[in-house]
């Protein structure tokens, strides 16, 4: 089932340290603050607004809603649409007038009532062996049996995988996505488990041929310091970007890292001016460049590792069609013991 954790994390910086004061914004973020604290650091290096960060790993709903009308939270940013919407569908946020995030985000990745925003992609990909002579795949073909006992994947509840699930049940039914499901499991060469970059570990240690991932992960790895563990793994991997068999755009799937703005939230101004800088030319190359990602801003330069994956397809699902199939899929996971 899906689950969410009532127990919060530690917060990076002790919620008493905050305030209410002209040049602050404090943001609560599901992802490690230090993945954008370059980003952090130039938005105040041009605004002269601090930029503090309380790290939730879990419970960002329930932290938020204990505090009610005093929490000291401006921007609340995620790393997946799912948890992004709980916050708003608990009445957390409101609304957003931007006509930056309006301009400069599609369609697909933001909210019809201007709750919340993406900033970047993260497309969901297959590593591949390069001793494979392999450039292209469906999410389907992960369930042949040819590769029976030689896929590696990460926990089938963690948030990238449900999304990826959910964006199957979307395409072509819950029943079908069960099979699916149940034909990625027989194929596992080890239980589900570790993060996308062990992925890539194991197929170069022998221990499996293929690894769903994002991609994002393979840029670090690729531009980590050479000799390094994390450089070996990228250096045994291909990348390929899988389609979905009933996909119209023959797209590849991705989640978004998003954020929204805090409905008590102390310092609105400097959460949209956040936001604002987030989506702007600059703020969309150090995603680019800094992590990886893909930006959703059209024209931003690419890291050149992630260049050389080709251009991006995005599946042609809206993500809240797809985010509204998670519960359903992480119900599969626990059917099919994905985990087990």
């Amino acid at each position: 089932m899906f689950k969410v954790s009532s127990i919060f994390a530690t917060a990076v910086l002790s919620v008493a340290s905050f305030s209410a004061i002209a040049d602050e914004v404090n943001i609560y973020t599901t992802r490690e603050p230090g993945l954008i604290q370059p980003l952090l650091d130039e938005f105040t290096k041009d605004t002269g607004i601090k930029a503090n960060t309380v790290f939730v790993k879990d419970g960002l709903t329930e932290r938020v809603s204990s505090e009610g009308a005093n929490s000291p939270a401006d921007v609340l940013m995620t790393v997946d649409i799912g948890r992004l919407l709980d916050v708003v569908d608990a009445g957390l946020t409101q609304e957003i007038v931007s006509p930056e995030l309006e301009e400069h985000v599609p369609a697909a990745f933001k909210d019809p009532n201007k709750h919340w925003y993406a900033l970047s992609l993260r497309d969901r990909i297959v590593y591949v062996s390069k001793d494979l002579d392999l450039t292209e795949m469906t999410y389907e073909d992960l369930a042949d049996p040819k590769y029976k006992g030689k896929l590696c994947s990460r926990s089938g509840q963690h948030p990238y995988n449900t999304s990826l699930i959910a964006a199957k049940i979307a395409h072509d039914g819950v029943e079908a996505a069960e099979e699916w499901l149940k034909g990625l499991k027989n194929n596992l060469a080890r239980k589900a488990a570790g993060g996308d970059r062990e992925g890539a570990r194991d197929i170069l240690a022998g221990i499996c041929d293929v690894a769903i991932g994002n991609a994002y992960y393979v840029g670090r790895m690729k531009n980590a310091e050479p000799g390094t563990d994390q450089y070996q793994w990228g250096e045994a991997i291909n990348v390929i970007r899988p389609t979905f068999e009933n996909s119209k755009s023959k797209g590849t799937h991705a989640n978004i890292t998003g954020a929204a703005i805090a409905k008590n939230a102390p310092n609105p101004e400097n959460a949209l001016k956040l936001l604002d800088f987030l989506i702007s030319e600059k703020g969309q190359s150090m995603y680019a460049k800094s992590n990886y990602e893909y930006p959703v801003r059209a024209g931003v330069e690419l890291d050149p590792v992630v260049a050389s994956f080709g251009d991006l397809v995005i599946d042609d699902l809206h993500i809240l069609e797809i985010a509204k199939h998670r519960q359903e899929a992480s119900e599969l996971v626990d059917k099919v013991g994905y985990d087990q």
